[in-house]
Protein backbone atom coordinates (compact mmCIF):
# COMPACT_ATOMS: atom_id res chain seq x y z
CA UNK A 1 0.00 0.00 0.00
CA UNK A 2 1.46 3.39 -0.85
CA UNK A 3 1.70 6.11 1.13
CA UNK A 4 0.10 9.59 0.95
CA UNK A 5 2.42 12.80 1.08
CA UNK A 6 1.22 14.43 3.68
CA UNK A 7 2.58 17.74 4.33
CA UNK A 8 4.21 18.98 7.83
CA UNK A 9 1.47 20.61 10.54
CA UNK A 10 3.13 22.64 12.57
CA UNK A 11 2.36 25.94 14.23
CA UNK A 12 5.61 29.17 14.30
CA UNK A 13 5.31 31.73 16.05
CA UNK A 14 4.14 34.55 14.04
CA UNK A 15 6.89 37.20 15.57
CA UNK A 16 9.52 35.09 14.14
CA UNK A 17 7.96 34.57 11.04
CA UNK A 18 7.50 38.73 10.63
CA UNK A 19 11.46 39.05 11.52
CA UNK A 20 12.94 36.42 9.47
CA UNK A 21 10.88 37.62 6.26
CA UNK A 22 12.07 41.28 7.62
CA UNK A 23 15.46 39.86 7.57
CA UNK A 24 14.78 37.95 3.69
CA UNK A 25 13.67 41.91 2.38
CA UNK A 26 16.85 43.04 3.61
CA UNK A 27 19.26 40.38 2.05
CA UNK A 28 17.04 41.02 -1.12
CA UNK A 29 17.27 44.57 -1.28
CA UNK A 30 21.20 44.55 -0.60
CA UNK A 31 21.87 42.15 -2.85
CA UNK A 32 19.56 43.56 -5.53
CA UNK A 33 21.69 46.88 -4.66
CA UNK A 34 25.02 45.46 -5.13
CA UNK A 35 24.33 43.28 -7.96
CA UNK A 36 25.71 45.50 -10.47
CA UNK A 37 29.16 46.19 -9.20
CA UNK A 38 28.97 41.91 -8.25
CA UNK A 39 29.05 41.37 -12.17
CA UNK A 40 31.47 43.58 -12.64
CA UNK A 41 33.72 42.33 -10.59
CA UNK A 42 32.89 38.81 -11.81
CA UNK A 43 33.48 40.00 -15.57
CA UNK A 44 36.71 41.97 -14.82
CA UNK A 45 37.85 38.52 -13.57
CA UNK A 46 36.80 36.31 -16.18
CA UNK A 47 38.33 38.17 -18.39
CA UNK A 48 41.78 37.89 -16.51
CA UNK A 49 41.87 34.13 -15.75
CA UNK A 50 40.68 33.71 -20.14
CA UNK A 51 44.36 35.80 -20.62
CA UNK A 52 45.96 33.92 -17.73
CA UNK A 53 44.60 30.51 -19.98
CA UNK A 54 45.11 31.95 -23.44
CA UNK A 55 48.72 32.76 -22.18
CA UNK A 56 49.76 29.34 -20.81
CA UNK A 57 47.60 27.89 -24.23
CA UNK A 58 49.79 29.75 -26.12
CA UNK A 59 53.09 28.61 -24.63
CA UNK A 60 52.46 25.25 -25.80
CA UNK A 61 51.48 25.44 -28.78
CA UNK A 62 53.67 23.43 -29.92
CA UNK A 63 51.81 20.53 -28.72
CA UNK A 64 48.77 20.98 -30.22
CA UNK A 65 47.03 19.09 -31.96
CA UNK A 66 43.90 19.19 -34.64
CA UNK A 67 44.70 22.84 -35.40
CA UNK A 68 42.42 25.12 -37.36
CA UNK A 69 42.75 28.33 -38.79
CA UNK A 70 39.67 29.94 -40.16
CA UNK A 71 39.31 33.43 -41.49
CA UNK A 72 35.98 35.37 -41.06
CA UNK A 73 34.03 37.96 -43.94
CA UNK A 74 35.49 40.43 -42.29
CA UNK A 75 39.24 39.27 -42.83
CA UNK A 76 39.59 38.01 -38.74
CA UNK A 77 41.87 35.36 -38.11
CA UNK A 78 40.22 32.81 -35.72
CA UNK A 79 42.90 30.23 -34.68
CA UNK A 80 41.35 26.78 -32.97
CA UNK A 81 43.33 23.93 -31.05
CA UNK A 82 43.31 21.20 -28.78
CA UNK A 83 45.92 20.61 -26.07
CA UNK A 84 46.44 17.17 -24.75
CA UNK A 85 45.42 16.34 -21.16
CA UNK A 86 48.04 17.51 -18.71
CA UNK A 87 49.95 19.97 -21.34
CA UNK A 88 48.38 22.76 -18.77
CA UNK A 89 47.62 23.34 -15.63
CA UNK A 90 44.86 25.77 -15.44
CA UNK A 91 44.33 28.42 -12.49
CA UNK A 92 40.99 28.17 -11.20
CA UNK A 93 38.16 29.55 -12.86
CA UNK A 94 36.07 32.62 -11.06
CA UNK A 95 32.74 31.20 -9.80
CA UNK A 96 29.88 33.49 -9.80
CA UNK A 97 28.88 33.85 -6.18
CA UNK A 98 25.83 36.04 -6.46
CA UNK A 99 22.29 35.29 -8.40
CA UNK A 100 21.34 38.09 -10.66
CA UNK A 101 17.88 38.90 -10.47
CA UNK A 102 16.00 40.92 -13.54
CA UNK A 103 14.12 43.99 -12.43
CA UNK A 104 10.60 42.40 -12.28
CA UNK A 105 11.92 39.45 -10.65
CA UNK A 106 12.86 41.74 -7.66
CA UNK A 107 10.16 44.13 -7.71
CA UNK A 108 7.49 40.91 -7.32
CA UNK A 109 9.59 38.76 -4.82
CA UNK A 110 9.89 42.22 -2.96
CA UNK A 111 6.52 43.04 -3.17
CA UNK A 112 5.06 39.38 -1.63
CA UNK A 113 7.38 39.72 1.13
CA UNK A 114 6.54 43.21 1.72
CA UNK A 115 2.34 42.14 1.62
CA UNK A 116 3.43 38.52 3.56
CA UNK A 117 4.66 41.11 6.34
CA UNK A 118 1.57 43.32 6.23
CA UNK A 119 -0.76 40.95 6.50
CA UNK A 120 0.75 38.61 9.38
CA UNK A 121 1.40 42.13 11.25
CA UNK A 122 -2.61 42.65 10.81
CA UNK A 123 -3.14 38.90 12.28
CA UNK A 124 -4.00 38.54 15.76
CA UNK A 125 -3.04 35.14 16.27
CA UNK A 126 0.16 34.62 18.02
CA UNK A 127 0.62 31.44 16.37
CA UNK A 128 0.53 30.59 12.39
CA UNK A 129 0.52 27.22 11.02
CA UNK A 130 2.28 25.69 8.35
CA UNK A 131 -0.64 26.69 5.76
CA UNK A 132 -0.36 30.11 6.43
CA UNK A 133 3.01 30.31 5.19
CA UNK A 134 3.51 28.58 2.67
CA UNK A 135 3.60 30.81 -0.35
CA UNK A 136 6.35 32.60 1.66
CA UNK A 137 8.90 29.69 2.59
CA UNK A 138 10.93 30.13 -0.21
CA UNK A 139 12.03 33.60 1.25
CA UNK A 140 12.37 32.04 4.84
Amino acid sequence: MAKRNQGINVKVPRVKVIKALEQALVKLETNYKNQEANEVKYKTAQKHWLKQVSKLAISKIAKAENLRATVRYDGRINIDFDLPSGTVKLPEEPKQDFESMHDWQYKDSKEEIENAIRVLKMCDDELISTATYGGITKYL
